[in-house]
């Protein structure tokens, strides 16, 4: 009698997953959901007080534009395995840099824009060439230098100006074109929709692709995953996590300019805070702590959230000293969300 034959264990790879499966493995989907319940609550709140009108979705995606412009570079890098809390002092080192160099050294405004990129590039570069040279987390890294560059932005300044803010940009070689595309508006209806809006989607369909579609995205989940494994498969593991930090400083000084040309001017202080709402975006979005999971798509998510956050207390006439308060539970609530969503993923793989 012959023995009865054990069928071949299937290749995981080649399971037909089904919808609800790929839907729950979804980084994004808890960000999506919570946009429309963020959204249909303000909707209902303030309906009627200008909140569902055009102009009151170009206020709320405005500021959920600056805030996503950062969380799209931040995301990259929390998943690579990294934070980055110095890109709300690399925002006033920009900006000061712009400003200062155009109306007191009278730079073309052009050139000082340049100059200002190569310093931010600089400091992403120092950043990761630090986190990988000491070993040490690149929280303590980043946190250090958060107080260097903004301790220094602020000595430099008020030395060479005796000020801490600064104007007079809107005179200066260049400020016309520099204004058409970094503070332009664009008209559609009674409403005017800021440029940064588009600098944003900009960003995140290039984050996503480069995430989703590219060999460096597939390095970027592997060292965030496991720095060893990756080396081991012949990632470049230093050379990834050097280039994240210098794209989250490219997006502070992307920001950076708009603030300056926008406002015609500087401060020293401009993006305090910034590095954490560009977190809380992130991990509301469904990026990892610890790295190795996560979404350009859902972090821009997340900004829109806050956008629609901080402009939809203001259309129901709540104080807006609770928006703190409302953003730190969005945040607890965002990561219990998250936990459950993969937990209910990893059971329907079983």
């Amino acid at each position: 009698m012959s023995e009865p034959t054990v069928p071949p264990a299937q290749d995981e790879r080649l399971v037909q997953r089904s919808f609800l499966t790929r839907l729950l493995n979804r980084p994004e989907l808890g960000a999506v959901a919570g946009t429309f319940v963020v959204w249909g609550l303000f909707a209902l709140v303030a309906g009627g007080r200008g909140f569902l009108s055009l102009r009151g979705a170009a206020t709320y995606l405005e500021v959920g534009a600056e805030l996503g412009i950062l969380a799209v570079a931040v995301s990259l890098l929390m998943i690579g395995g990294e934070f980055d809390l110095s890109i709300g002092s690399i925002i006033g080192v920009a900006g000061m840099t712009i400003t200062v160099l155009s109306v007191y050294f009278h730079w073309p405004l052009w050139l000082a824009i340049f100059m200002a990129l190569l310093l931010a590039l600089a400091i992403g570069y120092f950043n990761g060439w630090m986190v990988m040279r000491t070993k040490l987390p690149s929280f303590i890294i980043t946190l250090a230098t958060l107080f260097i560059f903004r301790g220094a932005t602020i000595g430099v300044t008020r030395l060479l100006t005796g000020r801490t803010q600064i104007g007079g940009l809107a005179k200066t070689t260049g400020y016309a074109s520099a204004k058409a595309i970094f503070s332009s508006d664009l008209v559609i209806g009674n409403a005017k929709f800021a440029v940064s809006i588009f600098w944003w989607l900009l960003l995140v369909v290039i984050g996503a692709y480069l995430l989703r579609q590219t060999q460096f995205g597939n390095w970027i989940f592997g060292v965030g995953g496991s720095q060893v494994a990756a080396r081991q498969v012949g990632v470049p593991v230093r050379k990834v996590k050097i280039m994240l930090f210098m794209m989250t400083a490219a997006a502070a000084w992307l920001l950076a300019t708009i603030q300056a040309v926008t406002f015609t001017g500087s401060d020293t202080l401009r993006g305090t805070g910034a590095e954490f709402e560009a977190i809380i975006a992130a991990v509301i979005g469904g990026n990892l702590l610890t790295g190795g999971y996560g979404s350009v798509i859902g972090a821009a998510f997340g900004a829109l959230i806050f956008g629609i956050v901080k402009q939809g207390i203001v259309f129901a006439g709540v104080d807006a000293d609770w928006f703190q308060v409302f953003m730190g539970f969005m945040l607890l609530i965002a990561v219990l969300i998250n936990n459950i969503i993969r937990q209910k993923a990893a059971e329907t793989r079983r």
